[in-house]
């Protein structure tokens, strides 16, 4: 009896004991906030030494798959005529001579991440740009010549490969989940510091820097092109410490995934200075894929032009709020067009993900091909709308007439030059480009209102003719023609 007593009394304080601890480490922390002079109150957090960052495995693990690409670049330069001063300044004859052209080698070298077993490698194309020999060292040291299977010079991204098997890779992350204040590693070879591993956190998403993006040559050359080129901003910005070589570099979070390719530093003197830039992986992503399966990547084209809501847009609109963008202009004939965007919408969301800013828009549009389907909400007139939109690819394949009539060649359209241009001018016939698009026509130069007169000294009237020549034309199409201003002018490619 008093056994069972003791029994009972044990039970019943083991009971009331373990329901208090419950009760305890379920019920609301009723600690006052800690409350600062001017009676403001601000959060606090405790820290267990275990929920420091620490970023060994991230290191450990992808250190081996960042490697380091040595480029050199051979270019002939031309020497000018040396002319005799005697010859020059009292007309004595010979003393002149031309001198030979000299060939001239440039060295530069970046960084470079392994993303498939087999020798794939992705880097920046800023960094291969123009090589003539292409060289990848292992962390292990071991040495490959390389192979440039593809760049884009939109994403300043470039895929290389060597010929190797059973190599260490890092795997991709979504770089869309990537949260502000996260910790992120840069690994990459500045000043030919092979395998540095720097820490800081992202400092911003989505960043567009305008002018700025456009990256400065590391062997010094010139664009060959005064065009403007497609340009895909919408970086990842840290403050992990990039320099000068650390370009091609990889971005990876704790876990060790990559969710960027370092690419560029904003600097007044070249060096770091608190800001660097990498390419989101989902954009990395799709563009070596593309290069690996298509051998060119295969853009989609929404044909809008947008701009930032603003307060005015607002007020004005009766918005709730600032996301999204205003759409200025729809190009006929364009992806958009046909889903019935019409200008003044306001783009809120695609496929569900809300629109926070411009660059989240080029983001978004530059993950999808020509063909995919999308959905686009946007707020007309107060109302909800959601349009289905179907990509149109950015170039229409030479010879592909297109819904204006024009025809396209080469990223660019042309159509019969129209008899009012032609009396203008003062020419009998001829072939008008109406638009410069990316490809051949505009890295040789061609500008809008250009008129052909000869391709391949022959004769052309119509876009046919044109088509037709260059496609008989083995390794060179050569332009002749007048400008829009009516100044004789020429211009050249390769079909290569």
């Amino acid at each position: 009896m008093k056994k069972g007593l003791l029994t009972v009394l044990a039970s019943v304080l083991i009971s009331g004991l373990t329901a208090y601890a419950i009760v305890r480490s379920t019920a609301p922390d009723m600690t006052p906030a800690p409350v600062t002079s001017d009676g403001a109150s601000y959060r606090t957090v405790n820290l267990e030494q275990t929920d420091y960052p620490d970023f060994t495995y991230a290191a450990e693990s992808a250190v081996d798959a960042v490697v380091y690409v040595a480029v050199t670049i051979k270019t002939t330069v031309q020497q000018q005529q040396y002319i005799d001063p005697l010859e020059f300044f009292f007309g004595y004859p010979g003393g002149g001579y031309n001198r030979q052209p000299q060939e001239r080698e440039q060295r530069g070298s970046g960084s470079g991440v392994i993303i498939r077993p087999d020798g794939y490698i992705v880097t920046n194309n800023h960094v291969v740009n123009g090589a003539t020999e292409v060289q990848v060292v292992l962390n292990n040291n071991k040495t490959y010549e390389a192979k440039v299977i593809g760049t884009d010079e939109a994403t300043d991204v470039a895929l290389i490969k060597i010929e190797a098997e059973g190599l260490p890779t890092i795997p991709f992350a979504d770089s869309d989940n990537l949260r502000l204040g996260e910790w992120v590693l840069a690994i990459g070879s500045p000043y030919n510091l092979r395998s540095t591993i720097t820490a800081g956190i992202v400092s911003a998403k989505g960043r567009s820097m305008g002018g700025a993006t456009e990256q400065q040559d590391p062997y010094g050359r010139q664009s060959q092109s005064s065009q403007p080129k497609i340009k895909i901003e919408s970086f990842i910005q840290t403050d992990a410490v990039v320099n000068p070589g650390n370009s091609g570099g990889a971005l990876v979070n704790k876990a060790g995934e990559l969710v960027g390719i370092n690419t560029m530093i904003y600097s007044q003197t070249g060096s770091y200075s608190g800001y660097s830039f990498a390419v989101p992986s989902n954009i990395v992503r799709k563009i070596v894929e593309d290069l690996i399966d298509f051998g060119s990547v295969k853009r989609a084209r929404l044909g809008v032009t947008y701009r930032q809501v603003t307060d005015d847009d607002q007020k004005e609109l009766k918005l709730s709020s600032l996301d999204g963008v205003y759409i200025e202009e729809v190009s006929a004939g364009s992806s958009a067009d046909k889903a019935g965007i019409r200008k003044g919408d306001i783009l809120v969301s695609i496929d569900g993900t809300k629109v926070s800013n411009m660059a989240f828009v080029q983001e978004k549009v530059n993950g999808y091909r020509p063909g995919d389907k999308a959905v686009l909400r946007v707020i007309r007139n107060g109302n909800v709308r959601d349009l289905e939109v179907v990509f149109q690819g950015t170039t229409e394949e030479t010879g592909t007439v297109t819904e204006d009539g024009s025809v396209a060649f080469y990223g660019s359209k042309l159509r019969k030059a129209p008899k009012e241009t032609l009396d203008r001018l003062g020419l009998k016939g001829g072939v008008e480009i109406v638009s410069v698009g990316e490809g051949k026509l505009l890295d040789a130069g061609a500008s809008q209102g250009f008129i052909i007169l000869y391709v391949n000294d022959q004769a052309v009237n119509s876009p046919d003719e044109v088509i037709e020549i260059a496609k008989k034309s083995r390794r060179a199409v050569y332009i002749e023609g007048v400008t829009a201003r009516g100044k004789a002018s020429y211009f050249g490619f390769g079909k290569e």
